[in-house]
Order: structure tokens, then C-alpha cells, then sequence
């Protein structure tokens, strides 16, 4: 069976002509095929046909003739309850495709990292909201590798990610901007170095983004470039928790730095520039052959104007 909203369609249904219900329910409200034939446009012999090809189909008689006055048979009635509903149904749908059709509404299913949904996204999403508050946005915030992933598989539209992206003849990578990626330390911490090497890193407790993260993978290859070994005593899918922890007094974190540095849920920390200089590049990624509709146009565009935040 097919459900269409609470309208209950069994199969020998499924073939319905919604102008077929339109022209019976005319007929029976008019009482008079030639009525029927006037408010429709159509010539009474188009309008009896499309009643005994209706009665045909569902094998049962839908009208019957009492004098001059047409009535419809307790299946008519039934089928014109029907008929009300199938019509309401229909003329939502359509109604929702011209929304879509105009830009008023769609959908759009993003994926991203935790940092930029915190820091890069939000001002981006309430324009967005202004502009379009028909228009529906999903956020799936999870590692560029799975995000390119859900993309391939058509359960994501487009992405914001950390780059490089692994090569993929389906995927068509944007870069949009690039963060530095700086120290961070205790608040208060003296003796600091005006620029952080990875050898001083190295003998340091690191709390890190998790191993599966693009921006683990960029510090890892800062790291073995200076001929060093990686070894967080943490990793975490959470730049705030990070923040939290290095403030706590329990490590050095290294994280991309945006223009706005956000609030740290506790203490304060100390940031320093990387030596040699480490960048987080940040991408839009979609499949080739998506197709842009309206929705995906808006916050495409949108999207891009994160280069300037």
C-alpha cells in the first residue's frame, strides 16, 4: 500500500485520474453532467466518458440518474471523500514546487568539522535564515574523510572542510580560506617563545584534535617535516574541550586560529605563532554532477562568503 499523508491508497487505486475525480465530484455537486461539462470546459460527451471510464476501472457504479438529477452511489459518496482529500494532497505538492521553484523553500544537507560550526558558520546561517526562512539547513558535523564520504553517497550536498581532500573523480574541491594554526598554553605561562617549534612541542603534553581529523593529520606532517614523532596524551573531536583542558593546565594545544577567537568555556590560555608557519585550509566540496537547484545555489553562495569572515 502507498500512504500519502492520511490518505490510504490500495493498488487497484494507484491508476486514479485526479481530472476523473474532479469531473464526479462536479457532476455530483451540480447534480448534471451538462453543469459539470460548463464549469469544466468540457463537452458533456468528454464529461460521461470520463464517468463510465472511472466506474470501469474500480468496477462499481458511481452515479445514478433520478429524474432530471444526477446522485451519487454510497461508492460515489466514498470516493468523493477521497477525491476532496487527493485534491487538497495535490494542490500542497504543487504548491510546494513553486516554493521550491522560486527559492522559498528546499533543502540543503551540509557537513562541516566542529570548529567550523562553532566559530566560521553561525553568522553564516543567520543570514541565510533572514533571507530565506523557508529554506531548510541540515549540519552533519563529523572528520572531512567521512563528510567526503557522505557526499559520494549522495546523503550529503555539500561540505566545508579541511583540506587537502583525497582525489576523487566525483568530487569537485573550492578552497575558500586559510587560518593559521597556532599554540596554545595555560594562561600566565612565562618563558614562552615568541614562535613555537615542534621541537619545543615535542617535549610538551599535547592535547590534540582527534587522530581521525584532517587538522591531526596537517600537525602530524609539521611534525615528522622537523623529523619529530607526534605523541598527544589526548585527542578530542571538540576545539572548546581542547581550549578547556590547555586553560586547565594539562597540556599545549595547537589549533587553527580564525579571525574571531571565540569564548573559551573555562580560563584563559596563551597563544603563540607556529615556526615554521602551519595553515588550516578550509574547502567546498560537492559532487560533479550534483545538480545546483535552487537551494543549493543560495547556500553555495553563502558559503563563500566565508572566505571574508
Amino acid at each position: 500500500m502507498i500512504l500519502i499523508s492520511d490518505v490510504l491508497i490500495t493498488p487497484f487505486m494507484r491508476n486514479l485520474n485526479l481530472d476523473q475525480l474532479q469531473t464526479l465530484s462536479e457532476v455530483v455537486a451540480h447534480g448534471s453532467f451538462s453543469a459539470a461539462a460548463q464549469k469544466l470546459r468540457l463537452t458533456q460527451p468528454a464529461v460521461s466518458l470520463q464517468i463510465r471510464e472511472l466506474e470501469k476501472r474500480l468496477g462499481v457504479r458511481l452515479v445514478e440518474r433520478m429524474g432530471k438529477r444526477a446522485y451519487a452511489t454510497a461508492a460515489g459518496e466514498e470516493l468523493i471523500a477521497h477525491a476532496r482529500r487527493l485534491s487538497l494532497e495535490a494542490e500542497q505538492a504543487l504548491a510546494a514546487m513553486r516554493r521550491h521553484r522560486e527559492g522559498r523553500l528546499g533543502r540543503a544537507r551540509l557537513g562541516t568539522s566542529v570548529g567550523v560550526c562553532t566559530y566560521l558558520l553561525p553568522p553564516v546561517l543567520a543570514r541565510l535564515r533572514r533571507a530565506h526562512p523557508e529554506l531548510e539547513v541540515t549540519i552533519a558535523v563529523s572528520t572531512t574523510e567521512s563528510v567526503v564520504s557522505r557526499i559520494l553517497e549522495n546523503e550529503l550536498d555539500i561540505g566545508v572542510v579541511t583540506l587537502p581532500v583525497r582525489e576523487h573523480a566525483a568530487i569537485e574541491v573550492e578552497p575558500i580560506r586559510e587560518d593559521p594554526m597556532k599554540a596554545f598554553f595555560p594562561g600566565g605561562e612565562r618563558n614562552l617563545p615568541q614562535h613555537v617549534t615542534p621541537q619545543y612541542l615535542a617535549g610538551r603534553d599535547l592535547i590534540l584534535s582527534q587522530r581521525s581529523s584532517q587538522t591531526y593529520k596537517i600537525i602530524e606532517q609539521w611534525f615528522e617535516a622537523a623529523g619529530m614523532e607526534l605523541k598527544p596524551i589526548m585527542e578530542l573531536g571538540n576545539t572548546e574541550a581542547i581550549k578547556s583542558l590547555v586553560a586547565a593546565g594539562i597540556g599545549a594545544g595547537i589549533l587553527p586560529v580564525e579571525r574571531n577567537l571565540g569564548t573559551l568555556v573555562y580560563g584563559s590560555t596563551e597563544v603563540r605563532p607556529l615556526k615554521p608557519v602551519l595553515v588550516r585550509r578550509l574547502g567546498i566540496v560537492m559532487r560533479r554532477d550534483k545538480a545546483l537547484e535552487t537551494a543549493m545555489k543560495i547556500v553555495h553562495g553563502a558559503l563563500l562568503t566565508l572566505a571574508k569572515v
